[in-house]
């Protein structure tokens, strides 16, 4: 481990300890986690499996090399080699596990508890985004989350559940699927929105979404900025023209969109008694890693570990028909697959993410 990246990780611990010493409690005593609960919602940045459970879903990554690092050294379904961010970010929080897919099996019962996870891999803000690849809509999700409440009310009581569900730390996580995989290439839509009035259309979307998870309790959210889209190995690769450095048109819009949820962010917390929202600024941290992975202790930021696939949606993952043509050292480069970080840059990227949250915890 680099030194810098050791650095970052005693950050996590220092923050860990500072957050643990906040007399935080709910249903009546002191709890070990910072937060009763986290409950996750958005896109293969934080899919830990519902995706296996969707036999029509086109994204899915239950197959090696992905979960080479991770626990037991199998595929999960998470988007990368190991750990994705909310996993780090669960652990920094003082929670021991992770909260299971919702389509699981293991979401029942005291597992339901610590929180619920409801990602699946190309959902999008927009739901028509998500319907071209099968994928579980933010609107179902929405739904899932609703059933979930009463799920929850069934194993802590409804005093209970409602006090988990104030209490806890929700994460809204998605939107790079409607760039990259509608917008860019979808002509009728790009020639009915202009990148400006499409970012309005989004950011409604999550100000809309927003405002239903806190008329059903949510008052803690936090919500990730959009990539640098233009950085991502499968975005230079296919709009790179040849190119080896980062899109910056791609970028540009990335940016576009940030500026504009900044902005609804802000409106939210005073259209809303006692809601607390912050960004978590994944753009920055991944365009520094992105353009300068030395300095982070990274060697590769444009190739990815594992071999991606040469056409259509494959671009974009790992193909399977390759899974021995992984790295031999994932921690060196930024980025697993075409779109998702290694784990390495996860923890990179926590960082980033727990310092913006502290605000939401305290």
């Amino acid at each position: 481990m680099s030194s810098s990246r050791g650095s970052s990780a005693m950050q996590r611990r220092f923050v860990l300890l500072g957050l643990s010493l906040l007399p935080i409690s709910w249903g009546g005593s002191v709890q070990a986690q910072v937060v009763p609960a986290v409950i996750s919602f958005g896109d293969s940045t934080i899919d830990v499996g519902n995706n296996n459970y969707l036999p029509g879903a086109v994204f899915k990554a239950n197959y090696a090399p992905y979960g080479k690092n991770f626990r037991g050294h199998k595929a999960t379904g998470r988007f990368s080699d190991g750990k994705i961010v909310t996993d780090v970010t669960s652990e920094t929080l003082g929670f021991e596990g992770y909260a299971p897919p919702y389509l699981s099996p293991l979401a029942s019962g005291k597992n339901l508890l610590a929180g619920a996870n409801f990602g699946s891999a190309a959902s999008s803000y927009d739901d028509d985004t998500a319907a071209l690849y099968d994928a579980i809509t933010l609107s179902q999700q929405l739904k899932y989350y609703k059933e979930y409440q009463s799920k929850l009310a069934a194993v802590a009581g409804r005093r209970g559940a409602r006090s988990i569900l104030a209490e806890a730390l929700y994460v809204v996580s998605t939107g790079t699927g409607d760039f990259l995989q509608n917008y860019y290439h979808n002509a009728s839509l790009s020639a009915r929105y202009d990148v400006n009035r499409y970012c309005d259309h989004l950011v409604a979307i999550f100000s809309g979404f927003t405002d239903e998870l806190y008329k059903l309790g949510a008052r803690r959210i936090g919500v990730t900025s959009m990539p640098p889209l233009g950085c991502l190995p499968a975005s230079i690769r296919l709009y790179g023209k040849g190119r080896s450095g980062c899109v910056r048109r791609l970028n540009s819009d990335a940016e576009t969109f940030n500026r504009k949820l900044n902005a609804t962010v802000e409106a939210l917390v005073k259209r809303h008694d006692g809601l607390k929202v912050a960004v978590f600024d994944i753009y920055t941290p991944l365009r520094e890693l992105s353009e300068k992975p030395a300095a982070q202790g990274f060697s590769e930021a444009r190739k990815t570990c594992c071999r991606t696939g040469k056409a259509g949606t494959r671009v974009y993952l790992c193909d399977p028909a390759t899974a021995v043509g992984m790295c031999r050292n994932a921690s060196s480069y930024v980025y697993f697959d075409g779109v998702h970080p290694s784990e390495a840059a996860n923890l990179v990227i926590a960082d980033s993410m727990v310092s913006a949250g502290i605000g939401l915890l305290t």
